[in-house]
């Protein structure tokens, strides 16, 4: 049988092939951050540490989401042991009235229960018989009352065990979410050493000095801060040069948040546990008025947040491999400052 194919030139075959793993070589490069042989060494720095920036941003947002998740599993499990403990002490009320009510019937039980008339008629003493139907009348009330408390108490512990099932049910679901963040958090630094592992050395070290680098900003002579304000600062102070964990809230090591929360703790201040809380925990002023010891975040979703130490610096726990130190306040873009 007579095929109808063109027939393939072998030319065209060999430059089709060249074309397409070239694009594969390029697009591997990119990948592990090298570049094309044609790429200038400033644009392979340049785009290094833009996604370097790009993954740490994006592994600090995941950060603030399990800190936040972590946070909302305390407190369930407070919520849980409180409903256990109401549930166990609304048990015992129930089997002491149980054991009341079993003493009533037995005792009514005892006296045979003839009808008042006849025993009346029955009785040599009226007067006697008198006092002791009043006493089984208030007896009968007692009866009447502990019923409606056992009838509250059992509604009371349905409502213990429900909520401790529901608050079960929301920590079973925050542990999900933990584990999710935190397999976000670790890829994405994973992906970041990979890139950095990549550089050569020199780049490499010029990149972990510059970046998150931003500009310096002139600001007046800083204003004193409050005795709490500068007591935080000088906890932060000492924190200096201990690194960055992710998760860690001191004093060993520390994340964003968790070196905030730490030093407000060390002048008395409970400070919530996630930057997008903190942001709201006191009056928010202008950065031009931004004084010591106030918070400062960043990007719009506050996903990052330092400490303003005066003269234009802030404090803070910048990212993976970089320890806790100073940076110019403008070396993102400022959302808001805090005074607390």
């Amino acid at each position: 049988m007579v095929s109808h194919r063109r027939p393939t030139r072998p030319g065209l075959n060999r430059g089709i092939r060249a074309t397409v793993l070239s694009a594969a070589a390029a697009t591997a490069a990119a990948t592990l951050g090298t570049a094309p042989a044609s790429a200038r060494p400033e644009d392979t720095h340049e785009s290094a540490r833009a996604t370097v920036d790009r993954l740490y941003g994006e592994a600090e947002r995941a950060t603030e989401l399990y800190n936040a998740a972590r946070e909302n599993l305390g407190a369930l499990r407070g919520r849980i042991a409180r409903a256990q403990d109401a549930a166990a002490r609304t048990q015992e009320d129930i089997n002491e009235m149980r054991a009341v009510l079993g003493s009533m019937a037995g005792a009514q039980y005892r006296s045979g229960g003839i009808d008042p008339s006849v025993a009346l008629l029955l009785s040599s003493d009226p007067d006697t018989y008198l006092d002791r139907a009043e006493a089984l009348d208030r007896a009968g009330e007692r009866r009447a009352l502990t019923l409606h408390k056992l009838q509250r108490a059992q509604r009371r512990i349905a409502q213990s065990r429900a909520e401790a099932a529901a608050a079960l049910a929301a920590m079973e679901r925050d542990r999900e979410a933990v584990a999710r963040h935190k397999r976000t958090v670790e890829g994405k630094l994973d992906r970041a050493r990979q890139l950095l592992r990549a550089l050569p050395a020199a780049d490499r070290e010029s990149l972990g000095r510059a970046s998150r680098s931003g500009r310096s900003q002139e600001f007046p002579a800083d204003a004193a801060g409050s005795a709490r304000a500068m007591a935080a600062l000088m906890a932060a102070r000492q924190a200096l040069g201990r690194p960055y964990v992710w998760g860690a809230n001191g004093p060993d090591g520390f994340d964003c948040s968790g070196l905030m929360q730490w030093a407000y703790a060390r002048a008395g201040v409970g400070l919530p546990r996630t930057s997008q809380a903190q942001r709201y925990a006191g009056r928010m002023v202008p950065l031009s008025q931004a004084r010591p010891g106030d918070l400062v975040a960043y990007r719009a979703d506050a996903s990052h947040i330092g400490m303003y130490a005066g003269n234009g610096q802030v404090i803070h726990a910048p990212y993976p491999g970089a320890p806790v130190r100073y940076d110019p306040v403008g070396m993102m873009p400022v959302s808001s400052v805090t005074r607390v």
